[in-house]
């Protein structure tokens, strides 16, 4: 189901011929096409869903996927960033908005800003059906959205648990949503500050973003301590793959990022200025190489976790290993 977050025009049929989803916010993007997917193969269970890159929408391509066929299937087409298309395409995508097709369904998804806005301007004349995607900057924006998911799920939580989840988890709203599927499958009865406390913050070291600094700084024995509290108090193994990761590439980022002011830096990668700062301490001993190997090891642990292996704990615990010693790449 969609969050509520993503705010939606009046024309609200998900089977809409032309679905618009604006925003940067990736979690919420992947929603309004779930959503449209899900009610088109609720009318045909045969839909045939193609999910296609700019690179993959040439001239030409979205009248071949869209030309009516023998056996009229319904059919969904999902163009993401297409704030990147050609100029050429976007013509064929704005010649197919004037006559869409009977049974299919276009979903565009565009970042919202100046680059490509003929396009938005287009769709949103033809009175595309509209879902509003922004990134969530702001703790307020995140809290709600929090609430949100719970109140979809129809499980009641504190305003205090709410508060401690956003402030356990931090910014990433796949990590919150998926903390939130965690609590309302394994918790009976309201959800508050204490069940919180005991799943994602037990005690200071057994958060997954402090399992993944201590890794990114080579502290391997101190990392495991942490992962082992982590699990121990039900931090969710995805978690805790999502902060490695998280961790690992923002190093990546900013070690081929130029030098600047970090509040510079932090517009150009994305980042608080203050995560910029404790980021560049934790760079040292870092190299390209080694933040290669450890993306790979924390890929092989993410499919651990999600069911590739036997042993989550030990995939993980490879994982933490692995970054650990990638960090210590030159030597400190």
């Amino acid at each position: 189901m969609l969050s509520g977050m993503a705010r939606k025009t009046a024309n609200d049929d998900p089977l809409a011929p032309v679905t618009l989803a604006v925003g940067q916010e990736e979690l919420l993007l992947d929603r309004a096409v779930q959503e449209v997917v899900a009610a088109a193969r609720a009318a045909d269970a045969d839909t045939d869903v193609r999910d296609l890159s700019p690179e993959q929408l040439q001239p030409g391509t979205l009248a071949e996927l869209t030309s009516p066929s023998l056996f009229s299937e319904r059919k969904v087409v999902v163009v993401r960033n297409a704030q990147d298309l050609s100029a050429d395409t976007v013509k064929d995508v704005k010649a197919y908005l004037g006559a869409p097709a009977e049974e299919i369904t276009l979903v565009l998804l565009h970042a919202g800003g100046v680059k490509g806005k003929g396009l938005l301007d287009a769709a949103r004349k033809v009175g595309a059906r509209e879902v509003a995607c922004p990134k969530m900057t702001k703790p307020a924006d995140r809290l709600a959205f929090v609430r949100q998911e719970f109140r979809v799920t129809g499980r009641s939580a504190t305003p205090e648990a709410c508060q401690a989840l956003v402030d356990s988890i931090g910014s990433d709203l796949r990590e919150l949503a998926s903390a939130v599927t965690q609590l309302v499958a394994d918790i009976e009865g309201t959800i508050d500050e204490a069940v919180v406390g005991r799943y994602y913050t037990g005690r200071a070291e057994a958060s997954s973003f402090t399992v993944a600094d201590r890794a990114v700084e080579g502290r391997a024995a101190e990392a495991l301590e942490a992962l082992r509290w982590s699990l121990a108090t039900g931090v969710a193994p995805v978690l805790i793959t999502s902060a490695l990761a998280q961790g690992v590439r923002a190093i990546g980022k900013l070690s081929s990022a130029r030098g600047g002011r970090p509040a510079d830096l932090a517009r150009e990668l994305g980042m608080p200025p203050w995560k910029i700062d404790r980021v560049r301490q934790q760079m040292r001993g870092w190299t390209p190489d080694g933040v290669a190997l450890a993306l790979r090891a924390v890929a092989e642990a993410d499919a651990g976790v999600k069911g590739a292996g036997d042993d989550p704990e030990y995939a993980l615990e490879k994982a933490v290993v692995a970054v650990a010693r990638a960090a210590r790449s030159r030597g400190r």
